[in-house]
């Protein structure tokens, strides 16, 4: 099938004064049936014409409602469980340590768009006097010099920078627009933005929301430099990369395994809403922490989340370390790429980009193609969080008996990081698909001859695809993957899988004691450790009374197949 890309642009009036939302229009690609995510991940960066791409990743949800990010090593298609079209999302997984040092505009300007999300949705929480000059920089990059022509008193009310605004709010922003930043580029703007965003306590935070040992919510993240635990509005734990000794989960359960200052050793346990979830939260961990605690890829190792060989998960972080990112940015010579910034638009605070070659085919194949909707740019999920809400969470009955002093012990500073508790806006919502933007939503098509079901979305018709717009954007969309295995037959796959394990692992004991025993018995080594084994009463008896007939019954019984085999 012929690929199809449709770039997502802002459609609509930029003046203050509008409240028309852009239609955001997703990009479309056929892909093999067999690609490798990575492959997938490299079309999309070629098209948004970026280089320093290994801040980035895809994410999507599976039927559960489970976030995942999709794995490059590993085809696309088994790793989705839904009916396509799928739906994934293109944004930051690694947050730059120093989002200012990045050496690309459009690098930079790509984060600016995921932090200033995080904004909107409440996940990068700040105290009042930051969010007003956050929320400043913004409209500077974004609408400009203040204009008292353009901008009537009020302005600011018309934009929508976080998930909850006051008066005092709105007419802070606009003070500072008008009187602080007039002039400034939108790169200087977005540059400042930047530099003032990686100085908050909640940077580069994707919460995961979990409790704690003693029922209380809490959101876990990994950032550039640590491991945090966010509640209420204080930041109760943070552990630096190289004091993280590991990271394992059993079903629902978390456990982070710290070694501190004067071979002081902390366990962190928490409880996540489900074992996917779970799941999902360790795998995160163990990535992050390769990419930030990391000098070289090479020393990436397996990780399993037990300490038995056929029990458990194993995983195995795939790209590049963020010491090798920096010295491969650090080479880049390249005319800076055109950057096209959407302009501003009022109640919603993520404008699309709509640079970068497109791509006019893709290579075909005989075999059936799985076609996949991926919204571009930064346009993202309701990435909030990655798993389901925690809404009831049984815990164990039993944990480590250290866990609890492990916070008055850990000797750190509770920092207070808003005025606000730390809820991020979307946290409870564990799907995408409920979105109110156009960027979240399913196109009606027919798939193998029925048609595709669409998430009922209360979309405002200015916001809304005409039917001649997703006609032309879906034309030769055809699903053409049959169903993917449910939960039942995943679980058995694991049970089968672990049997297996353990099956191997004792064919190999086996099979080493049986090269054992006929080194003890055949060979003529003096060694004294064989040599003891050899002297003992037990072991003559084995060999005279077992092994010496057991020896003579192998050999008679080949005789006679060799000799029934001349006879022939």
């Amino acid at each position: 099938p012929r690929t199809q890309l449709a770039s997502g642009s802002a459609r609509g009036s930029t003046s203050p004064g509008s409240c028309k939302i852009p239609k955001i229009l997703p990009l479309f690609l056929s892909l093999q049936r067999d690609a490798k995510g990575q492959y997938l991940f490299d079309l999309l960066c070629h098209h948004l014409n970026l280089l320093e791409k290994d801040y980035f990743g895809i994410r999507f949800v599976d039927p559960d409602k489970q976030r995942h990010w999709l794995e490059f090593t590993k085809s696309v298609v088994k790793q989705l469980r839904s009916q396509p079209p799928f739906t994934m999302c293109f944004r930051v997984k690694f947050y730059p340590a120093d989002p200012a040092a990045l050496k690309e505009e459009i690098t930079r300007y790509l984060v600016f768009l995921q932090i200033k999300r995080d904004l909107y949705h409440g996940r990068l929480l700040c105290k009042t006097s930051d969010a007003a000059l956050l929320a400043a920089y913004i409209l500077q990059a974004e609408i400009g010099d203040y204009d008292s022509g353009k901008h009537p008193e009020g302005y600011s009310s018309k934009f929508q920078f976080f998930p909850k605004h006051s008066e005092k709010l709105e007419r802070k922003i606009a003070e500072i627009h008008k009187t602080e930043l007039s002039g400034q580029t939108p790169a200087t703007s977005e540059l400042n933005f930047l530099r003032k965003a990686q100085t908050l306590e909640t940077y580069g935070v994707d919460p995961h929301p979990c409790k704690d040992v003693s029922g209380n919510a809490a959101f876990l993240a990994f950032t550039p430099f640590g491991f945090v635990v966010l509640q209420g509005n204080k930041r109760v734990h943070f552990i630096k990369w190289n004091e993280v000794t590991k990271l394992k989960f059993e079903g629902k359960t978390f456990y982070l395994y710290v070694s501190q200052k004067e071979e002081k050793k902390i366990i962190l346990t928490y409880f996540a809403p489900t074992p996917e979830a779970c799941k999902h939260l360790w795998k995160c961990g163990i990535e992050n922490q390769a990419f930030y605690k990391l000098e070289k890829s090479s020393q990436v190792r397996t990780v399993s989340s037990s300490n038995l060989f056929f029990k458990g998960s194993r995983f195995r972080y795939s790209g590049r370390v963020a010491k090798e990112v920096m010295e491969s940015s650090a080479k880049i010579k390249r005319e800076p790429p055109e950057i096209h910034r959407a302009g501003m638009v009022p109640s919603r605070s993520c404008p699309s980009i709509t640079h970068g070659p497109r791509l006019s085919s893709v290579p075909r194949t005989r075999r059936r193609a799985v076609h996949i909707s991926i919204m571009e740019g930064l346009e993202s999920l309701r990435d909030s969080a990655h798993s389901t809400p925690v809404r009831s969470t049984s815990h164990g009955d039993t944990f480590l008996p250290h866990v609890r002093s492990s916070r008055t012990d850990s000797n750190e500073r509770v920092a207070v990081i808003a005025d606000e508790a730390y809820s991020p806006a979307d946290s409870v919502l564990p799907t995408p698909v409920a979105e109110h933007s156009l960027e979240l939503m399913l196109l009606s098509r027919q798939i193998n001859g029925a048609t595709c079901s669409i998430e009922e979305e209360k979309e405002s018709e200015a916001s809304t695809p005409t039917a001649t717009e997703v006609e032309a954007l879906g034309g030769e969309l055809r699903a053409l993957c049959q169903g993917h295995s449910g939960p039942e037959e995943e679980q058995v796959n694991k049970f089968v899988l672990s049997v297996l394990r353990l099956l191997l692992v004792t064919m190999g004991l086996l099979f080493v004691l049986l090269l054992l025993l006929i080194i003890l018995t055949e060979s003529d080594l003096d060694i004294a450790f064989f040599r003891d084994i050899r002297q003992t009463p037990e072991f003559e008896q084995f060999h005279y009374q077992y092994f010496c007939p057991l020896r003579r019954w192998f050999a008679c019984k080949i005789r006679s197949v060799v000799s029934l085999l001349i006879d022939t």
